[in-house]
């Protein structure tokens, strides 16, 4: 994927899609098998020590969660079309949130916009997401 940023906000209107998409209890957890050992993704002491209530789920946990619900939403889980994927954090995912993505079609056919919201905590953890999308990628 070539590299984009977080654009403008998203449009004024009701999402052309929504995928609701669920963290494990345990996600930070097991994230941390890649190699992050941040003591704010599973300690409670340093979470609480951070402002946090408990431990957050990794920035790059949330960011594959975004692309999971590209995948599923638009791309039929064919990651072949996604060109770049670029979002603004907002606000922390914590580990066992269930995390709606909202999707809005730009009129070129190719872009979308995105924001991700945790409803239950009322907050919006991803804003100003842009979605590049090939036009006709070679399989």
């Amino acid at each position: 994927m070539r590299s984009v940023r977080a654009q403008e906000p998203v449009p004024e209107r009701a999402p052309d899609l929504e995928v609701e998409l669920p963290s494990l209890p345990q996600s930070a957890l097991i994230y941390r098998l890649t190699g992050d050992r941040n003591p704010l993704h599973a300690d409670p002491r340093v979470a609480t020590e951070a402002g946090f209530q408990r431990p957050i789920l990794h920035g790059l946990c949330t960011y594959g969660m975004a692309c999971h619900a590209v995948l599923r939403a638009v791309l039929g889980y064919d990651a072949a079309p996604l060109r770049a994927l670029a979002v603004r954090f907002t606000a922390p995912v914590f580990p066992g949130d269930t995390v709606r993505f909202e999707l809005w079609r730009e009129s070129d056919g190719h872009t979308l916009r995105l924001r991700a919201r945790v409803a239950a905590r009322s907050v919006v953890v991803l804003d100003n997401g842009v979605v590049e999308l090939i036009p006709n990628p070679v399989r």
